[in-house]
């Protein structure tokens, strides 16, 4: 699987643990950055990564910042992105099962370096159950080329 890897200047440390992990469990893994501790805006390294997800070079893409709000909120502007911010194992799992998630976003000031590599390795071995979920995505599809699907 190729992965697409990428934060702000607070994810960076464990943005470099989660790239390490990636490329150990046998997947291509590329990073998008940023590359040092100076300050950056963390929606241009969540465009960088979702973009390279929807546009389909990669499978999966993952995003780290302090909380992981800012990346998850950045990456979903991106039609076609679906960034799931996750805390847990479980939320991880049904990110993938239960919405296709493409994009795992994680805060570094909110879960360790050992939960996150579980929470990632979870990520990246979970298929979408596809079924009941498939329509409930599709539905997504349709609100975002569309005004509004909802009568008043």
């Amino acid at each position: 699987m190729r992965v697409a890897v990428g934060s702000d200047h607070r994810g960076l440390e464990l943005k470099n643990a989660i790239r390490d992990i990636i490329e150990r469990a046998g997947h291509d893994c590329d990073d998008f950055g940023c590359h040092n501790s100076s300050s950056v805006d963390y929606p241009d390294y969540a465009e960088k990564v979702a973009r390279a997800v929807v546009g389909g070079k990669y499978q999966r893409g993952i995003l780290v910042c302090g909380t992981g709000i800012g990346m998850s909120i950045a990456a979903n502007k991106v039609r076609g992105a679906r960034a799931a911010l996750c805390h847990n194992i479980f939320t991880s799992r049904r990110a993938r099962q239960h919405n296709d998630a493409n994009i795992l976003c994680l805060g570094r000031d909110v879960i360790g370096e050992q939960l996150a590599q579980e929470m990632v390795q979870e990520f990246l071995s979970t298929g979408f159950e596809g079924d009941r979920h498939k329509q409930r995505i599709d539905k997504m599809i349709v609100i975002e080329n569309s005004e509004s699907r909802i009568s008043e």
